[in-house]
């Protein structure tokens, strides 16, 4: 998902970092990308204290190292949107099953880890696959939720950037716990089926 959106974002002509805690991994996951497609002139890689200097910081990590990755960058996130897209969820047998995590979701762990930053939860159901695949519109739609409207403004710009993704303001973080629990369903829904499916509201107005 991370390195997917960094090529959706830079695409549209934004300057994007991939910060990992291994510049080599993340040179090569840029390189990969920009052999695979045109257009990716403003995307670059570099460690993670680099890629937390941007205005909006995207964490694209399992949510299980979510915590620990992003406590040593809080001086550096305070005062900035952070885009918190991990869905805490174990497989049992052939199910995912949503697990439940202290404050009730990621981004809510993540937001009581980062007090000074603006946690926004996004991007949950949307298929990684297709968000990577440069060459079509993802047609998918994002539901977005945070505590701060401007952050959440900010993110739902950001997000719709890429063709056919349709952010959607879901409200306070409170509802990020429903969001993240939700990517489970899909993912069973998808296994059953044998498909890619994800979340397109009806009966909105044009402008959501």
């Amino acid at each position: 998902m991370g390195s997917a959106l960094a090529a959706r974002l830079a695409l549209g002509g934004l300057g994007v970092v991939v910060g990992s805690r291994n510049p080599e991994r993340a040179a090569t996951i840029v390189d990969r990308l920009k052999d695979q497609w045109k257009g990716l002139d403003s995307l670059q890689s570099g460690e993670n204290d680099e890629a937390v200097r941007a205005k909006t910081v995207v964490i694209a990590i399992p949510w299980d190292s979510v915590v620990r990755t992003v406590d040593e960058f809080a001086r550096q996130l305070a005062g900035k949107t952070v885009v918190s897209l991990a869905n805490a969820l174990i497989k049992m047998g052939s199910e995912f099953s949503a697990l439940e995590v202290p404050r009730g979701s990621i981004a809510q762990l993540l937001q009581s880890t980062l007090p000074e930053s603006r946690v926004v939860a996004a991007l949950h159901h949307v298929p990684a696959r297709e968000l990577a695949n440069l060459a079509r519109p993802v047609e998918v739609d994002t539901l977005v939720c945070s505590d701060f409207p401007e952050a959440k403004a900010e993110a739902i710009s950001l997000l719709e950037r890429v063709p056919g993704l349709r952010a959607i303001d879901a409200g306070s973080l409170a509802q990020a716990g429903a969001i993240e629990a939700m990517t489970a369903v899909i993912l069973n829904v998808n296994q059953r089926y044998h498909a890619r499916s994800s979340i397109r509201l009806t009966g909105l107005p044009e402008e959501g």
